[in-house]
């Protein structure tokens, strides 16, 4: 049985194309994407690093080492300048707030030709771009920041399992040469600050060879991690900014509450998983092993999200202050979300305040009247799009267990209260009922799988 994914589309009302006078807007845009003065950066080596077949490329990298350090230049696609604010185009992305990614094909935030094309950062001639020089010491801290509109040019389109398979061998491509060198010294800070990795099975939907789909578990490469830390790095620069200039927008969280880590502790030393005094919980997360159905990890890490709760996105100006508590518990440092414009609304206006600020100048009216308004955009547009991804799953998850109701399946216990258990093959995450013990391998019943609302049910005996 195969999941419907066209119900799903037409559950959260997901747009089917884009209206003509935005259409049209778009292809006036993308004609003129490169327009205005801007610094000439085409002499700097950049590369894309992205899943294969991605055309919506939001960044481009270059890595040197310096005197200091490192200086690492990140480019990213400029929307600002194509977007006009206040018109048709304006308003259809305001409407729909990110990309919203389906196994059949994404509803995408900005026209095609724009995101992947016009103002993709494709390695097919100069782009315009937001350029972020980030000079770094050796130990890979911040040393100093500049962001300014840039004409760029990538140099190779390339994805993160060929760059996995370039480090392993020892060759890495010149543009990011020190990456194998400076990933590891980003993640090590950020375990220092307390940033919260949970690396949980992470489930997809994909072709299952005979015209239908099935789940998998999407393994993550080291190099992703590397990658991911220099966009960190980047939203960590932009939020500083922010909070100096006093103006901005940011992505917060709270960060673990004491007794919510006290939990973890107590938790964790059930499961016989060594907690060191002092110990944080970023420290003991980043020491667990990687194997993902080792019963313990399992349970710790799922465990751990009790960690992560209350994300919002929260802007300040003119007579609007900071947030009192300004930071993301997840990453351990202010943050805000600069780096992919093409598939998140809120990118584009971040990256103009950082603009201005860099510059000097006042933000202008229009991004200052913008500002107030895109927490609940951007919340909204969460809410679908994580409601999106999780009915793909639930009800893929059914379908391909539909026809094996009543048989027994052996599992890992992730939750006693309420019941939640892994199943490795298929990699299934479904409620159980019974008498359940964090961690256990046990044989559970499956009592219900149904593609139609995506519930799947154990129960163990």
């Amino acid at each position: 049985m195969l999941p419907d994914l066209t119900a799903i589309r037409t559950e959260f009302a997901l747009p089917d194309g884009f209206p003509p006078e935005v259409l049209a807007e778009a292809e006036r845009a993308a004609a003129g994407a490169a327009a205005g003065e801007r610094f000439d950066a085409t002499d700097v080596p950049l590369v894309t690093i992205d899943p294969p077949g991605s055309k919506d490329l939001d960044q481009a990298v270059g890595i040197t080492r310096s005197a200091r350090g490192f200086t690492v230049h990140y480019a990213i696609a400029d929307l600002g300048a194509v977007v006009a604010p206040g018109g048709a185009l304006d308003a259809e992305v305001r409407r729909r707030g990110q990309t919203v990614y389906l196994p059949d094909g994404a509803v995408p935030l900005h026209p095609p030709v724009l995101s992947e094309a016009a103002a993709s950062l494709l390695p097919d001639g100069p782009r315009p771009a937001v350029l972020w020089r980030l000079e770094l010491d050796a130990q890979g801290e911040t040393v100093s920041v500049d962001v300014r509109r840039a004409l760029v040019r990538s140099v190779a389109r390339l994805d993160y399992a060929g760059v996995q398979a370039d480090v392993d061998a020892g060759r890495v491509h010149p543009a990011i040469a020190p990456l194998p060198e400076l990933g590891p010294l980003r993640r090590e800070l950020a375990v220092a600050r307390g940033a919260v990795e949970l690396e949980l099975p992470e489930q997809e939907v994909v072709p299952d060879g005979a015209g239908g789909w099935t789940v998998r578990i999407r393994h993550r490469t080291v190099v992703e991690d590397w990658n991911a830390e220099i966009s960190l790095l980047t939203g960590m620069s932009a939020a500083r900014m922010m909070l100096d200039a006093g103006v901005g927008i940011l992505r917060t969280l709270p960060a673990p509450e004491a007794e919510a880590v006290a939990e973890l502790r107590r938790t964790a030393l059930a499961l016989g998983v060594e907690w060191p005094a002092g110990a944080t919980p970023a420290r003991v997360l980043a020491g667990l092993t990687h194997a993902d159905q080792e019963p313990r990890m399992l349970a710790l890490r799922r465990a751990a999200t009790t960690l992560l709760r209350g994300a919002a996105y929260e802007s300040f100006g003119p007579g609007v202050a900071p947030p009192a508590d300004p930071g993301h518990g997840g990453i351990g440092a202010p943050y805000a979300h600069v780096t992919a414009p093409l598939r998140r609304l809120v990118d584009r206006f971040g990256a103009e305040v950082c603009l201005a600020v860099a510059a000097g100048e006042e933000i202008p009216a229009w991004l200052a009247e913008a500002l107030p308004v895109l927490p609940e955009l951007m919340s909204a547009s969460d809410r679908v799009a994580n409601a999106v991804s999780r009915a793909c799953i639930d009800r893929t998850e059914a379908a391909v267990l539909a026809d094996r109701v009543g048989r027994e399946f052996s599992v890992v216990v992730l939750r006693a209260d309420p019941g939640e258990v892994f199943l490795p093959d298929p990699p299934v995450i479904a409620r159980c009922s019974g008498t359940l013990r964090p961690a256990e391998v046990a044989t559970v019943r499956l009592e219900e799988a149904d593609p139609t609302t995506g519930t799947v049910r154990f129960a163990s005996p």
